[in-house]
């Protein structure tokens, strides 16, 4: 007679081995997550570079001592690695650009929308023809037909708004973001508190 027998299950080795299920799945855990880390630490140094470097971050805002400036005089500061003229203009200089009719300029507008407080200009000293950096900040210097700023390269000339009145250039002198933390200083790079 023939006896069968029963197979007997070793219930240690039953815990002891996981199903093939379960370690696959613990795999497939371990390999994401082992991916993942590894394409945090091969993203991170791409993602950090285009943040702005230390230097560029600590001259976003430039503050600038303007008592000493009298009427009629300029000077230039550097922000951002670009020379912003700052000017302080006679009542002779803001009647000059004071008309009602823009429609002869190259780049119609107004002076009040250039400015803060009409006695003082603040514009970024670039031609907006290729770039070069008009003459105007000195006395001695020639500012043109207009008495702003002239750039020898192609003949353009500025008038005391910046705006653009001859000459290759499409575009005014751009205005900066600025603002008067009081009388006698001022904030470039931070744009003035709107008045509602």
């Amino acid at each position: 007679m023939s006896t069968k027998q029963i197979p007997q299950k070793n219930s240690k080795k039953a815990l002891k081995e996981p199903s093939p299920k379960t370690r696959r799945d613990f795999l497939i855990l371990a390999s994401g997550a082992a991916g993942a880390v590894g394409a945090g630490s091969f993203l991170y140094p791409f993602v950090s570079s285009m943040n702005p470097a230390a230097d560029v971050a600590a001259a976003a805002e430039v503050d600038v001592d303007i008592k000493s400036l009298q009427l009629g005089q300029a000077i230039t500061v550097m922000w951002r690695g670009k020379p912003v003229f700052i000017r302080r203009r006679t009542p002779e200089e803001i009647q000059s650009v004071q008309e009602k009719d823009t429609s002869k300029l190259i780049d119609p507008e107004l002076d009040k929308d250039r400015i803060q407080k009409p006695e003082w200009l603040v514009v970024i000293g670039v031609c907006t023809h290729l770039g070069c950096v008009p003459s105007g900040q000195k006395p001695t210097d020639n500012r043109g037909e207009y008495g702003g700023w002239f750039c020898p390269c192609h003949g353009s000339a500025y008038d005391v708004s910046g705006r653009v009145r001859q000459g290759p250039a499409p575009k005014n002198l751009p205005v900066p973001p600025y603002t008067f933390l009081d009388d006698t200083t001022l904030r470039i790079g931070k744009e003035a508190p709107v008045n509602v």
